[in-house]
Parts: structure tokens; C-alpha cells; sequence
């Protein structure tokens, strides 16, 4: 019989990380640590007897590393969710992003000790993660996302628009009357990394829109990130830095723990980063890409809104709606976590809910359709 708990096995050679990690997860009480393995070896070995919804999974180990793992665990079909131990260094990084490729869920960073300040975070994140994960394995009905008024998600500053929101009430094949776009926008978090891997190595070569991503993902590993989209996706992709030109063809993604903003001048358009506030408990912030973009272009901005916990950009995406601009959300059942989106469908910012299956087609045609 299927235990009610989610299951985890722990996979590090550090037996301290072992324990710590292990007391990090049984300190929720609808978790259960079922094993710990010291190398991919003995973790195979131990899913011959053990039922289990999630593998926490460190990456550097003697016999069988965390990538070779990976690699057997595809070529067995074994479809228990991973989700990496990774180190911030400039190795861990491009591994995990090697990981990610190789069907890993989703990574943190590795606590650095049983007394450093980061076991707090990193322990919420990975408690987290294991509930996203693990439940949907579960089959468990992820917690439904408080839906708050408009005016307490955005500061009292925002720009208004003369056209009100509304709920998505369009056939799936009609859309607003539109004018040229200029821009497409991008606002995801949990389970993005491999859905943007997706989309982006879809998107057309000619793609006539420049865009802009803002991926929840710690400071170290966006730059990694970046570089292994860029492998797969016929446009360039990279790391955005203050002063970047948003031009056609180009894709760039928020540094970690950087908001990233648009800036149109008489002749280009450039990109700003900065270290504000955090906005809607993230940095980056799909919140402000998203007013950014709402003013700088307004009726010419794609906003599309993507798997995520929480509810960050979902109400600045209504900035864009109501300049006019087109919005789109991905759809529940291909969303790891339907929060994100979910919110800014219910607070009447989206004109068209897409599946990540058809995100890139979606995008193509639309951008084809009004750039010209």
C-alpha cells in the first residue's frame, strides 16, 4: 500500500549532508526520508525495493556521479522526480544546467553547512519543491492560490489605463484588435527552466520580436543558464547586463538576484539591471519586467505568463492588458505549478490560455502574424 506521506530518497556522498538534508525534510510532517544513498550506485540499488515520489540528488560522487545517474535513470524509464543538490560555483552551475537537460525537475543550492544562514532558505526551497514534485506524483491538488485584490499586489503608483480588465472570455481563436508588436515578455518560475528549453528551441530562426525573461533562479547560475539555452535555441541567447541592446533575434534572461528593466530611446531600446527592493518577494521580478514593458511599449507588448508558485507578474501583466498589449498564460495541466498563471487569468489579465506544447507555435504565429 501507497504510504501518505511524499517519499524521498537523499542521494550524497557527505554523510553530514545526508543528515541534514534528512532533518530538513522530516522536519514537515508529510514527508518521510525512505533512504540515503552515497552515489548513484547504491541509489539505483535502492529503488529496486523502495517506493518513492522524490530523489533529492547531489551531483559530484565517487563511481557514479549525479549526471551519470541521470543518464541510467532515462535509459531505465524511471520517472520518479529529481531534484539537484547543486554547488554555486561556475562547474556546479553548468552540471546542474547539464542535469536540468537530462530531465532533472528542478535544483537548489546546497546548504553550506549545518550552522550557515542559508539552511533557513534553502530548507524552505527544498521543502517546497519536494511538495510541488512529490505531490503531484501523489496525485495530491496543489494548494489553490490566494486571489487578492489588484491595487494590494501593485504599489499605489501604478499607471492606469483608460480600458478596464476583464475575465478571459474570447474564443480560443479570436484575439483583441492589436497593433504592431515590438516586444515579447516572459514571467516563470517553478518548472521553467526545462519549459523554456522547450519553447525556445521552437521559436522560429526569423523570430521578429526581441525578448525578455525573468526566470526565478538564485544569483551564479542564470549566466550557465543562458549559455545552455543558447545551444538549443536558433536565436541568441545570454545573460542580460546593463546597457544591452533588446534587438531582434536576441533573447535575454535576468541575471539571478538582478530586476531587469526596458529602456526605449530614439534609436534602440536597451536593457537595465539593478538591485531594488524586492518586488512581490522576488529579485528578479516579473512584476517589474512586466511594468517596465507596459510603459516603455504599451499596446506593442507579447506578455506571456508561465509555470510558477505564487503570483509574481500577475498582476503587473494587467498593465500591459489594459495598454492594450497581448497577454497569454500557460495552462493548468502543463504547468508545474499553476499559480503564477492561475492568478493573472483570475484577476482578468489574460486573453488566451495556452499549453506549453503548443507555447512556441502559439508565439510564432502571433509574432508573424502582428510584427509586420
Amino acid at each position: 500500500m501507497s504510504s501518505p506521506k511524499i517519499q524521498v530518497l537523499i542521494v550524497d556522498d557527505s554523510a553530514l549532508m545526508r543528515n541534514l538534508v534528512g532533518r530538513i525534510i522530516e522536519s514537515e510532517p508529510t514527508f518521510e526520508v525512505v533512504g540515503k544513498a552515497m552515489n548513484g550506485m547504491f541509489a539505483l540499488k535502492k529503488l529496486e525495493t523502495l517506493d518513492v515520489d522524490v530523489i533529492v540528488l547531489d551531483l559530484e560522487m565517487p563511481e557514479m556521479n549525479g549526471i551519470e545517474f541521470l543518464k541510467k535513470r532515462k535509459e531505465l524509464k524511471i520517472e520518479i522526480p529529481v531534484i539537484i543538490l547543486s554547488s554555486i560555483a561556475r562547474r556546479g552551475a553548468e552540471i546542474t544546467m547539464e542535469a536540468l537537460s537530462l530531465g532533472a525537475s528542478d535544483f537548489i543550492k546546497k546548504p553550506s553547512g549545518s550552522v550557515s544562514e542559508d539552511i533557513h532558505v534553502v530548507g524552505e526551497h527544498l521543502v517546497d519543491l519536494i511538495k510541488v514534485y512529490g505531490g503531484r506524483r501523489k496525485g495530491m491538488a496543489p494548494a489553490r492560490p490566494e486571489v487578492v485584490p489588484h491595487a494590494t499586489l501593485a504599489p499605489a503608483a501604478a499607471p492606469t489605463f483608460s480600458q478596464p480588465a476583464r475575465t478571459l472570455t474570447l474564443p480560443s481563436g479570436q484575439l483583441r484588435p492589436h497593433s504592431s508588436l515590438q516586444l515579447c515578455v516572459v514571467g516563470i518560475s517553478t518548472g521553467g527552466p526545462n519549459a523554456l528549453r522547450q519553447v525556445f528551441s521552437a521559436l522560429d530562426e526569423d523570430f521578429p520580436l526581441p525578448i525578455l525573461v525573468v526566470q526565478h533562479m538564485p544569483a551564479g547560475f542564470t549566466a550557465e543558464f543562458a549559455r545552455s539555452l543558447d545551444k538549443s535555441c536558433k536565436l541568441e541567447v545570454k545573460e542580460a547586463e546593463d546597457g544591452d541592446l533588446v534587438k531582434r533575434g536576441r533573447i535575454l534572461i535576468a541575471p539571478g538576484d538582478w530586476h531587469i528593466e526596458v529602456e526605449k530611446k530614439s534609436l534602440a531600446a536597451i536593457v537595465h539591471v539593478n538591485q531594488n527592493e524586492h518586488v512581490n518577494g522576488h529579485r528578479p521580478s516579473a512584476g517589474v519586467l512586466f511594468r517596465s514593458a507596459a510603459k516603455q511599449y504599451g499596446s506593442s507588448v507579447l506578455a506571456v505568463i508561465m509555470t510558477g508558485m505564487g503570483r509574481d507578474g500577475s498582476a503587473e501583466i494587467g498593465e500591459i492588458y489594459r495598454a492594450g498589449g497581448l497577454t497569454l498564460a500557460q495552462d493548468e495541466n502543463s504547468s508545474v505549478v499553476f499559480g503564477m498563471p492561475k492568478v493573472a487569468i483570475e484577476l482578468g489579465n489574460v486573453e488566451r490560455v495556452v499549453p506549453l506544447a503548443e507555447m512556441a507555435e502559439t508565439l510564432n504565429k502571433l509574432a508573424r502574424e502582428f510584427s509586420r
